[in-house]
């Protein structure tokens, strides 16, 4: 019994030390990809809170005292959701929300640690602000279908499935610490 424990034990840690991808260089692309996106949510977030004058001016910042979600929400309000969008436009949790899915999709595929709950999260956001601009209509939109936001509502799941966080990333760091390896969608 005592064996087929270190077996198992042995063939877990062996797989753990396996790629998914087996090339080197596209595991090397996978982390480049991933950290890109990464700071596309990390500087939305920073650009956001302080205003740092690329997309969002000084006295329209999170810390100003601007919403964050208000302008682009109301925007949507016309749109097949509009009365929802409405709604949650410059509400305080929802600030809060968006916000806090901005800084840990960034943060998490930048490093490579939480990419599973990175995921589920990337996924919500991304569908939710495609959602937002339904119907696309024509000189609104590039195409009547799909938007920059199926990329990311594909790219996150990949980034997961994938184990991209192990290539210039701690994911396997991260999945060594104790909370992770008790509740391994952590990782």
């Amino acid at each position: 019994m005592a064996a087929a424990n270190q077996t198992a034990h042995a063939g877990a840690r062996h797989d753990a030390d396996r790629h998914v991808v087996g090339s080197a260089a596209g595991r090397k692309v996978l982390a480049a990809l991933r950290i890109v996106v990464g700071f596309t949510f990390l500087w939305s977030f920073l650009d956001s809170t302080f205003g740092l004058s690329y997309s969002t001016a000084p006295e329209e910042s999170w810390l100003a005292g601007a919403s964050p979600t208000e302008g682009y929400l109301r925007g949507a309000s016309d749109g097949t959701f509009g009365p929802l969008w409405e709604a949650l436009a410059g509400n305080p949790v929802v600030d809060l929300l968006f916000m806090l899915a901005l800084l840990g999709l960034g943060v998490a595929a930048i490093t490579g640690a939480g990419l599973r709950v990175a995921a589920v999260a990337g996924v919500l956001l991304a569908v939710s602000l495609y959602a937002s601009q339904l119907p696309l209509e024509a000189g609104e939109a590039n195409n009547p279908l799909t938007t920059d936001h199926w990329y990311y509502a594909l790219l996150f799941p990949l980034f997961a499935l994938l184990d991209a966080g192990r290539t210039w990333g701690v994911a396997g760091v991260w999945e060594r610490v104790g909370l992770v390896r008790r509740f391994p969608w952590l990782r």
